[in-house]
């Protein structure tokens, strides 16, 4: 059991009596599709003209897109672990990227209370099909242990940066590959075929892919589609795990692409087994854009719109994702909503959604976003929205309304100064206004100090 913390800067306590409102008619399937290092610009609805993305583009037309949506953070591991425990980086186990030789990340520890685990409670089967970076096999934090009744997929994140790798993981079963096959494939087909097999019962499946994160890789067939409308290319040489990729931007626009394949097939398996009207598919990613260092050329794309930063960056660029969620006959067609959430929301939104009934406390960041995506009054708006972030010298900010406050260089001065942007009329940060604001400024550090609590790895406190 999580403790709750007792203090109302800190996570909310969900019990039996306040997880909200409970579905009246059959648990309805829950899809979550994780794409990741995804930009919101590299999709057609969300603006892009050279990427091809029709089905994620369906998604948008058919169901309710956000504007203010954010990651946990801003690299895989612990954004995951966001979504998974309902806890920001200041209260969850895991703060950043961290790896365990010879193949895994930094576990969550045994007793961790997961969304899969509280669906599972409810029944729920329950499967992870892709990437996971969040415990190696026989740790606490391997996905079966971490409620997930099937894993099929990369455990750990370095392996992960090769599409064609010689092995995946099938539970605690080690499955030898070829080398030649498209690894993204072969999960997409491997979640299609769960699908059919759960279509009997409430299931959730959280569909992590490992697209488009570099190495820049994907069938040549895919790649040539998009050599004429990117025009000359630069080669990329390649750079440590990542290997040299003659057209980059043809191949990273192939690989967002062939994602939304993947989408497609899921999508067309649902309908296909007469399970849409009673299936919540929700579309988003973990983290903000890849740099250029390691070949993606996110300013060609606009992967990041007009946001400052991108992957590693606690500014918006490198926290905003996409967020779309369709539910046909319950969540309204084409709705766009301004509303502030975060990944941390998930769990108690598919608590809410899963009738999950609970006798233990059930301490979360997460506000449930259930009223705002069936249109419904009284949709609980989030005090603050904390992110804290080791690499790059030490990064932590708030988001408070549209106040947005900023703190960089930590692990040489705790103490730093902080920056405060008004994302209302400045949503690209441009504009420090702390000078202005002081009394602002001062509620944001009171956030800070009392937001969080310490990290169980001292390398990822300040």
């Amino acid at each position: 059991m999580l403790k709750a913390v007792a203090t109302a800067l800190v996570a909310t306590v969900l019990t039996n009596g306040a997880i909200g409102q409970v579905q009246e008619h059959k648990q309805p399937n829950i899809v979550l599709l994780l794409a990741d290092d995804l930009g919101p610009g590299d999709l057609g609805c969300y603006g892009q003209k050279i990427i091809e993305t029709p089905n994620i583009d369906r998604i948008y037309r058919e169901g309710m897109h956000f504007t203010q949506a954010y990651c946990g953070s801003p690299v895989c591991a612990p954004s995951r672990c966001t979504l998974l425990t309902g806890l920001h980086t200041g209260h969850a186990a895991i703060r950043d990227n961290k790896e365990i030789k010879p193949e895994g990340q930094w576990p969550m520890p045994e007793g961790t209370v997961t969304v899969a685990k509280l669906l599972q409670s409810a029944g729920y089967a329950t499967a992870c099909i892709g990437k996971w970076g969040l415990g190696p096999v026989g740790s606490s934090g391997e996905p079966n242990k971490m409620g997930f009744d099937y894993f099929y997929g990369y455990n750990c994140q370095r392996v992960a940066h090769n599409h064609y790798g010689q092995w995946v993981w099938r539970n605690d079963e080690h499955v030898k590959l070829d080398g030649k096959t498209y690894v993204p494939d072969l999960m997409a087909a491997e979640a299609v075929k769960w699908v059919g097999e759960h279509k009997d019962r409430p299931f959730f499946l959280y569909f992590a892919t490992t697209l488009p994160h570099v190495a820049l890789q994907a069938p040549g067939e895919a790649v040539a589609k998009y050599r004429a409308k990117v025009g000359k290319e630069t080669r990329f040489a390649g750079k440590g795990d990542y290997p040299p990729c003659d057209e980059p931007n043809a191949t990273y626009a192939a690989m967002v692409t062939r994602l939304d394949d993947h989408v497609g097939m899921i999508l067309a398996e649902l309908r296909k087994q007469g399970l849409d009207n009673n299936t919540l598919v929700l579309f988003a990613s973990d983290n903000g854009p890849t740099f250029k260092a390691v070949g993606v050329d996110p300013e060609f794309f606009g992967s990041a719109l007009n946001f400052r930063g991108l992957k590693e960056d606690i500014f918006d660029g490198g926290l905003r994702m996409p967020f779309i969620v369709r539910w046909p006959g319950k969540v309204k067609a084409g709705a766009e909503s301004g509303h502030v959430m975060a990944l941390w929301d998930l769990l108690p939104t598919f608590m809410d959604l899963g009738g999950v009934v609970s006798d233990k406390e059930i301490a979360t960041d997460g506000v449930s976003i259930v009223p705002t995506i069936l249109g419904r009054e009284g949709q609980r708006e989030h005090e603050y929205l904390y992110w804290e972030f080791g690499p790059k010298g030490g990064q932590r900010a708030v988001r408070k309304g549209n106040w947005k406050a900023v703190q960089l260089g930590l692990k040489k001065n705790p103490n730093a100064s902080v920056e405060l942007y008004d994302l209302a009329n400045d949503p690209g940060e441009k504009h420090d206004v702390a000078a202005e604001h002081p009394e602002v400024v001062a509620e944001m550090k009171r956030i800070m100090r009392q937001g969080r609590t310490e990290a169980t790895v001292k390398e990822w406190n300040f």
